[in-house]
């Protein structure tokens, strides 16, 4: 099964890098530099999953999700965490909603693996996978 991945990251060379390896997979992936084009691009794109790096400019990761969240028409869109993760920043995603955590540098199976299982999960909306141990 294929689907619509919008990849949400300011390093352009991370973005191409999760952009080849999930096109490889089969994924149609869409890209965006920051939260701000995020919200811009997300209903247009109408993604089955989006991945977001924390640390971005003009708006970062978790307030972007926190937006996605408030927003009926995204509320229940699976949000995965791309980033070099503090337990602050864990612990502020999993209160806003975010569905998984996949630390930076990762393994190109483990974020094909986390995506599929986020379009695949009965109830995206917390579902809490973790594939990743965030770095403390």
């Amino acid at each position: 099964m294929s689907g619509r991945v919008l990849v949400v990251d300011d390093n352009k060379v991370i973005r191409q890098l999760i952009r080849v390896n999930l096109e490889l997979e089969g994924f149609e992936v869409v890209t965006a530099g920051d939260g701000a084009e995020c919200l811009d691009v997300v209903h247009q794109v109408r993604p089955d999953v989006v991945t977001l790096d924390v640390v971005m400019p003009r708006l970062d990761g978790l307030r972007t999700a926190a937006r996605l969240r408030s927003d009926p028409r995204t509320e229940r869109l699976p949000i995965a965490i791309v980033s070099a993760c503090s337990r602050c920043e864990v612990e502020g995603g999993e209160r806003i909603g975010v569905d998984a955590f996949l630390g930076k540098p990762f393994e190109p199976t483990e974020l094909v693996r986390l995506v599929r299982r986020l379009m695949h999960a009965e109830e995206p909306h917390r579902a809490d996978v973790h594939v990743s141990s965030p770095r403390y």
